[in-house]
């Protein structure tokens, strides 16, 4: 059995037991050492935050039974791309397409935030007022399938090994549950980490209410690409204990708590639609 077909079929096991266990240490960090109060009971938002996981996980599972790691091995089989077409050796490959495949991602993050109807399915996610570890997975359905099928068209333009795949999709998962949790990492740890892996300090900013802190730091996983990019910022305008999070209009409301709101936030009227650009600035530059 090859690697890529290991990965295919130890895909399932591999991707929620990595989810739950980075899930478990990220709710234990949250609970011994919070960054910021919380706003309301964690039960609650916990209990609709983890049913949009669950039922995004099985509308994917539906519609997309093979995934991104099947998709792959067919891209394989058929020769598309182009690590296929220049003979790439594996190993290379492998660390090529877990590489391309985040600065895809952050391209797509930008697109969702750029694009006013994108944004409408984005602010699903930005709408959690109480950013934590079930943030990190908090995206509407709709959205999840146009991440799919942008997944599926960045791993054909490469020909991403499927072994690739697999770890560009645990450590996706893995970090953005570990830069959305609300724990607290000390500045010299923060400031050294932030070099390598996009940390909640620096994510954190992202879901700030204000346009212009909301249109930096897209990164996920690598935090390069804001930095070569120019969408970096190094602070908010406030402490992070007091900044707002969330999208205004929408915080705090059954629309941006229950499941069912989430469902329907999209299409309602309520909250902030905004392409980048055309937001007020908010009177700080970007440092």
């Amino acid at each position: 059995m090859t690697f890529n077909e290991w990965a295919l079929a130890h895909e399932p096991a591999v991707r929620l037991g990595a989810f739950f266990g980075v899930f478990a240490l990220m709710a234990t960090w949250e609970a011994l050492a919070p960054r910021r109060a919380r706003l309301l009971p964690r039960r609650v938002r916990w209990l609709h935050n983890l049913a949009l996981v669950v039922l995004n996980s099985l509308i994917l599972r539906l519609l997309f039974p093979l995934a991104a790691v099947g998709f792959a091995l067919l891209a394989a089989e058929r020769g598309w791309g182009l690590l296929n077409a220049f003979g790439v050796p594996f190993w290379g490959a492998f660390a090529l397409s877990v590489i391309a495949l985040d600065f895809a991602i952050y391209l797509q993050h930008v697109m969702f935030h750029a694009v006013p109807l994108l944004w409408r399915l984005h602010r699903v996610h930005h709408a959690d007022a109480d950013i934590d570890v079930t943030t990190g997975a908090r995206f509407h359905p709709i959205e999840i399938l146009l991440s799919m099928l942008i997944k599926f068209a960045a791993i054909a333009l490469l020909g991403a090994p499927a072994a690739a795949v697999l770890v560009f999709e645990v450590l996706l998962n893995a970090t953005a549950m570990f830069n959305h949790a609300n724990l607290r990492l000390r500045a010299p740890v923060d400031r050294w980490l932030r070099w390598i892996l996009v940390t909640p300090e620096m994510h954190r900013i992202h879901h700030s209410m204000e346009p212009v802190e909301t249109n930096s730091n897209f990164g996920f996983n690598l935090p390069w690409w804001d930095r070569l990019c120019g969408t970096y910022r190094e602070r908010a305008r406030l402490p992070q204990e007091s900044m707002a999070i969330g999208v205004k209009g929408l915080t705090g409301s059954d629309q941006a708590v229950k499941l069912t709101g989430l469902l329907a936030l999209p299409f309602a009227r309520a909250g902030g639609g905004y392409a980048i650009g055309s937001a007020p600035e908010s009177g700080h530059e970007a440092k």
